[in-house]
């Protein structure tokens, strides 16, 4: 009776450890310190959902390490929340990287396109600095030069790079990757610490928002 009753103290006792463990971890995250809120909100996507958007440049190095750690990521999102991918630009050659995206988007070839931009630059050491290379790319894997070229000059995919133009200004970011929690939390790697921070506040910040919508 005494060792069962023992192992039920410890049993207690390690709940108790984790419970407080946990609170602890979410009580690390704070406001203006790991993360920073975003006023006005940034509107990023349907109301009914929490949209976790990463801002990213396919030339960047940090979003290229970032990358694997955010796939694996988004397959423990929770059900009401979705990650939206959105180009980050502040020059030409980041305008052109973001039209590559959404001509991958609009082509329905964004599965595999993603990765192929990622590995061709950092791999590669292909700069893709203009739409001859892009489409180059394009073409080598298996989508036709003529669909590429109806959707890269689209009146559809300029007003995506444009939307997501004013959405990284909206949002304020300072460099890529940033994560942006619902349009209201920017989690950026300088206040988190690290990109496996980042993606632990904004686990946080969508329970919050899930939690604040139920």
């Amino acid at each position: 009776m005494e060792l069962s009753m023992r192992k039920m103290i410890w049993a207690i006792f390690a709940a108790l450890v984790v419970v407080a463990g946990g609170a602890r971890a979410e009580a690390e995250w704070l406001e203006g310190e790991h993360y920073t809120v975003v006023n006005p909100a940034v509107r990023v996507g349907p109301t009914d959902q929490v949209i976790v958007t990463e801002f990213f440049w396919y030339g960047c190095g940090h979003c290229y390490t970032f990358e694997p750690m955010l796939q694996a990521w988004k397959q423990t999102l929770p059900e009401g929340s979705r990650l939206q991918p959105s180009p980050a630009m502040w020059n030409d050659g980041m305008k052109l990287h973001a039209k590559a995206y959404f001509t991958a988007e609009t082509l329905g070839v964004l599965e595999p396109m993603h990765s192929v931009i990622f590995k061709a630059m950092h791999v590669d050491r292909n700069r893709l600095a203009s739409k001859g290379a892009i489409r180059e790319l394009f073409v080598a894997n298996g989508i036709a030069g003529s669909d590429f070229d109806r959707a890269f000059d689209s009146f559809g995919v300029n007003s995506q790079v444009n939307q997501a133009e004013a959405r990284a200004r909206s949002a304020k970011i300072s460099g890529t990757p940033s994560v942006l929690v619902n349009g209201k939390f920017l989690i950026e790697a300088r206040k988190a610490g690290s990109q496996a921070n980042m993606l632990k506040i904004a686990e946080y910040l969508v329970q919050q928002e899930l939690a604040g919508k139920s």
